[in-house]
Formats: C-alpha cells, sequence, structure tokens
C-alpha cells in the first residue's frame, strides 16, 4: 500500500486550460521554384512547385531533388494535337529558383488509351527493356491492334493466343 502514495508528481503543463495553439500561416515559411524542362522542348518553363525554406540543416533545393513532374506535351511543345501525351519530367539539379530536370518518361491520357480499345477487336500489348549506347535502360510499351479484311464476314476479329504472343514476340525484337 505505500508505493500507491508515493507517486511521482505530475508536471505542471507550459499552457493553461482551454488556450489553443498559435495558427502559424503554413504558406509564410514556403518557397516557390520554376521548373525548367530539357532543350528538347519549346518551352522551357514547364510549371512550379513549392517547397519549405531553408532552415538549419534543412536545405530547399535536397528536398527538390528526384522529385517527378508530370507535364503536357502539348503544352511543352505549344501544340494541342500532342495533348493525350504526358511526359515525366524529373529534377536533377537546382540552380538559383530553377529546378533542371531531365526526361523520366512518357505515358498516355486514359482517354486516349480508351479511345484506343474498339468492340470486336484483339489489342495486343508487349514491353521490352532496351539499352542504348550511352549505357541508359528504356523500356518501351507496343500496342498493336487486329484489322478487319476489306472483305471479311465475320462480325469479330480476334487474334488467336498463338499468333497474338508471336505479335507481342516480335514487337519485343
Amino acid at each position: 500500500q505505500q508505493w500507491l502514495s508515493e507517486r511521482t508528481p505530475r508536471r505542471p503543463s507550459t499552457r493553461k486550460k482551454g488556450s489553443k495553439k498559435k495558427a502559424v500561416d503554413a504558406y509564410a515559411r514556403k518557397e516557390w521554384y520554376d521548373i525548367r524542362a530539357p532543350a528538347a522542348f519549346r518551352e522551357r518553363l514547364a510549371c512550379k512547385t513549392i517547397v519549405n525554406r531553408t532552415a538549419g540543416t534543412k536545405i530547399a533545393s535536397e528536398y527538390l531533388k528526384g522529385r517527378v513532374f508530370e507535364v503536357n506535351l502539348g503544352d511543352l511543345n505549344k501544340n494541342e494535337t500532342l495533348g493525350f501525351r504526358k511526359m515525366k519530367l524529373r529534377v536533377e539539379d537546382v540552380q538559383g529558383k530553377n529546378c533542371l530536370t531531365n526526361f523520366y518518361g512518357m505515358s498516355f491520357t486514359t482517354d486516349k488509351l480508351r479511345s484506343l480499345v474498339r468492340k470486336w477487336h484483339s489489342l495486343i500489348e508487349a514491353n521490352i527493356d532496351l539499352k542504348t549506347t550511352d549505357g541508359f535502360v528504356v523500356r518501351m510499351f507496343c500496342i498493336a491492334q487486329t484489322k478487319r479484311r476489306p472483305t471479311q464476314v465475320k462480325k469479330t476479329s480476334y487474334a488467336q493466343s498463338r499468333k497474338s504472343s508471336a505479335s507481342a514476340a516480335r514487337c519485343s525484337t
């Protein structure tokens, strides 16, 4: 019973009951940086990004390196017909308020992919990893579709699984 009475006393709280923490504007300690696209694109200013200011050991440029941005190719080349392609750009270096990027990948918008799929046809997909002469590995994706013959009477134009895999293998070479 003696150990119950020898409790450690509670530390007094620094705030009074009912007092709230001061509201601090989160954007007050943020900085804006410009994202620069590689020289292959017509429009070099791809977008802007926000990051916490450098404070103590936390350096803003270190938080920016490695970020991946998805930018519409139509905006980068000032050509709206290429708007269905999305380019991925990765920050490699920070110079002042500019983030220099490299190409990191390309994909299609979902509506473009949906428009490629047709009823009564087969969609054949394949991919391959290629090594370039300068040592980079590029993964290529190929999408093919069966086609109706001019004299075809049958409603469907499905590919046989054997021919489908042969087409995928041909895309891979």
